[in-house]
Order: C-alpha cells, then sequence, then structure tokens
C-alpha cells in the first residue's frame, strides 16, 4: 500500500514539475504575442467606443463646421481668412469627451479574451477555442485635441477637415502582467469644400488647437 501511495506521489509531484514548465515554456514562447493580442483587442474596443461617441454628438448637431470655423471675405467675396472659434472648440472638447467619459464608465470588458487557437493554429482556430482572460484594471479618459487638415479636392477645390484626437489611458492584466498604454483615436468632426485659395492666415493663427 504504502509502495503504491509513494508511487502515485511520485507521478504526482512529476507531473506537477512537467505542467509547471510547460506554463513556463508557454509565457516564454507567447508572452509578447499574447500582450499584443491584448493590447489589439483594448485599442479596437476603445476606438469603436470613442467614435461612437464623436457620431453620436454629430447626430445631436452638438458639432457643426460654421460653429468651429468661420471665413472672413473681402468686398468681392474672396475669402480671406479662416478663424477658429475657440470657445466653440473648447465647449466641443468638453461635452464630448464627457460623453466619452460616460460611455467608457459603462463598456463591458467581461468578454475580452485571446482565443488559444489565435496563438497555436491562427490560419485556422482563429478565434477558437478556450479564452486567456484580459482583466481591465483601470480605463479613463486623459485629453483631446484639435487638428486640421487641407486636401485637394478638385480643381480651385480644398477639403477641410477638423480632427479630434482623444487619449485615453488603458491598464490591462494578462497572465499576471500588467500592461499599461494609452489609446488615441483620430476622428474627423467636421468638414468642409472651400472654393477657391484657401489664405494662408489661418496656418499662421491656429492650424492646430486645443490641446
Amino acid at each position: 500500500m504504502r509502495y503504491w501511495l509513494r508511487r502515485i506521489t511520485r507521478w504526482l509531484l512529476i507531473l506537477m514539475v512537467a505542467l509547471t514548465a510547460l506554463l513556463i515554456a508557454f509565457r516564454i514562447r507567447y508572452n509578447q504575442v499574447i500582450m499584443d493580442l491584448a493590447k489589439t483587442q483594448v485599442v479596437n474596443s476603445t476606438s469603436d467606443l470613442i467614435n461612437d461617441a464623436v457620431a453620436q454628438q454629430i447626430a445631436n448637431e452638438n458639432i457643426q463646421y460654421d460653429r468651429i470655423v468661420y471665413f472672413e471675405k473681402d468686398i468681392n467675396g474672396k475669402i480671406t481668412a479662416l478663424k477658429t472659434n475657440i470657445g466653440e472648440v473648447n465647449r466641443i472638447k468638453t461635452d464630448t469627451l464627457n460623453v466619452i467619459n460616460d460611455a467608457i464608465m459603462d463598456i463591458d470588458y467581461t468578454d475580452m479574451g485571446i482565443p488559444l487557437g489565435s496563438l497555436f493554429l491562427p490560419e485556422v482556430l482563429s478565434g477558437r477555442g478556450p479564452q486567456i482572460p484580459i482583466k481591465i484594471l483601470s480605463i479613463r479618459n486623459s485629453d483631446g485635441y484639435f487638428e486640421s487638415s487641407f486636401t485637394q479636392a478638385g480643381i480651385n477645390q480644398t477639403l477641410h477637415q477638423v480632427h479630434m484626437f482623444v487619449l485615453v489611458d488603458v491598464a490591462v492584466l494578462v497572465l499576471g502582467r500588467t500592461m499599461v498604454f494609452t489609446v488615441e483615436s483620430d476622428v474627423v468632426v467636421a468638414e468642409t469644400i472651400i472654393v477657391g485659395d484657401v489664405p494662408d492666415t489661418f496656418f499662421q493663427t491656429g492650424g492646430n488647437y486645443g490641446s
């Protein structure tokens, strides 16, 4: 009896050592891949949240181009300057970040995880199998700022877009390791087509604004 007990105990110890070795080897081999996949999931989910929040503000007409930027023209109707309504920019920033912050508080990350199939046979089993859980330790709105971009849109036409960049700080826990990073999302909040030359005055007085 004692012989079988010692033998069972020996095999259990061997099994535990083998499992521990496999776990260590697994973490060494796939640690960076797992962290990259976890970060990608969180970045994608947070970016979608930000895009939805800004789209909601636009749909509710809380963001309008002609409230953000206004033109100065000469007596012939030619645009001589583009100027930014800083008060409106600050209002949009505050309101939009509040909406994003509320959405962050309500987001559900309980279903997030990395399927083992995405590690071992991603070509065949991507998104399948038991999941390695991703625990969100904290996620909070950080800041936002605005930038303008100008692109050619046709003969004597320029597309002017106002971008809002939103920064969100995230801390996640995966396989006992904590990872902290910032998600930056770029969303076009307003745009218009400018017919004629774009005056240099805008570039000198406010091409980037609102940090």
